[in-house]
């Protein structure tokens, strides 16, 4: 399989690693346009008195975690990239030694990341007017750390590992120890490789020549291990999903904030809105599957909006 041009993502189509023979996912990059509007403040306010005083559950995308330094796929600044796969991560040794190989020099950038403004305005804002929790499309636990709660990560998180034999699920920075101790060669040269990379959107990095980085088994029954978190093609364990539509079940409104609503697992929330009669706000820089389902559709950056609400201007 050729590289698909400008895909600096593609993960099994490099001449240097060889070609393996799995389905190539089309490459992601910046959204279909919309970027860089701004809604007039008397749209701003209308949406803060439909959320004020209800009970509101927001959903959330990688737009909230790019001021923490974490790459998107759709943003008005994201490079094309083919999203990781799960029958792609299971199906080949190289997938999962190129994947192992990219997160251990992307894992420092990931680990150090810390809740932004958007993230701690939206923590604020809980204590200013009712909201059920937060549902978050993103792996970074960042919402958590800035003091939102209940948050429900609908695809998991990259913090933790699970082992697809036991079920087994372990942490992230334990395995991280256990990578570099196999791999000596790439341990020496973590610092050089961190310089050099850039950062990409799976909490890994863009680096080379992978094929023989070594990673470890299940220490617990010798099974695969994963990320703990949902991958393109697999679905979100039904506990989780369940415990996201019964937050849902308590709102009177839905807040989604950035994201492009491109996987299902998010546009759904609104679909099932639009059933139940629920308000719907969608604050993002940039178009969204979504924006025809919303009640009130704002367009900017997400932190100004979240603030102006908090301080009441409207």
């Amino acid at each position: 399989m050729e590289r698909t041009p400008g895909d600096v993502g593609g993960w099994f189509r490099t001449a240097r690693d060889g070609p393996v023979a799995l389905p190539a996912t089309p490459a992601w990059g910046p959204g279909t346009g919309g970027f860089g509007l701004v809604s007039p403040d008397k749209d701003i306010d209308a949406a803060a008195r439909m959320i004020r005083g209800r009970p509101t559950l927001v959903l959330t995308g990688a737009g909230m975690s790019t001021g923490s330094g974490l790459p998107d796929y759709r943003g008005r600044d994201a490079v094309p990239r083919s999203p990781m796969t799960y029958q792609e991560f299971v199906g080949s040794d190289l997938s999962r030694r190129r994947y192992w190989a990219r997160s251990t020099v992307g894992w420092r950038w990931f680990a150090d990341a810390r809740p932004n403004d958007a993230h701690l305005a939206l923590a604020e804002l809980g204590r200013v007017t009712p909201l059920v929790g937060v549902v978050t499309q993103n792996v970074d636990g960042l919402h958590q750390a800035a003091g939102s709660s209940p948050v429900v990560d609908l695809h998991g998180n990259l913090a933790r590992v699970t082992c697809l034999g036991c079920r087994a699920i372990t942490s992230r920075i334990d395995l991280q120890g256990r990578l570099l101790r196999l791999n000596p060669g790439w341990a020496a040269r973590l610092n050089a490789f961190a310089a050099e990379a850039r950062t990409a959107p799976d909490g890994d990095a863009e680096v080379d020549r992978t094929h023989d980085f070594a990673y470890p088994d299940c220490a617990g029954c010798g099974g695969m291990l994963k990320p703990d978190v949902v991958y393109f093609g697999e679905n979100a364990p039904r506990e989780v999903t369940e415990r996201a539509h019964a937050l849902l079940d308590e709102a009177e409104a839905l807040l989604v904030l950035g994201t492009s609503l491109s996987v299902m697992s998010g546009l759904r929330f609104l679909r099932r809105s639009v059933k139940d009669g629920r308000a719907i706000v969608i604050v993002n820089d940039g178009a969204t599957r979504g924006d025809d389902l919303a009640t009130l559709r704002l367009h900017g950056r997400i932190t100004p909006i979240l603030r102006r609400w908090i301080l009441g201007k409207h």
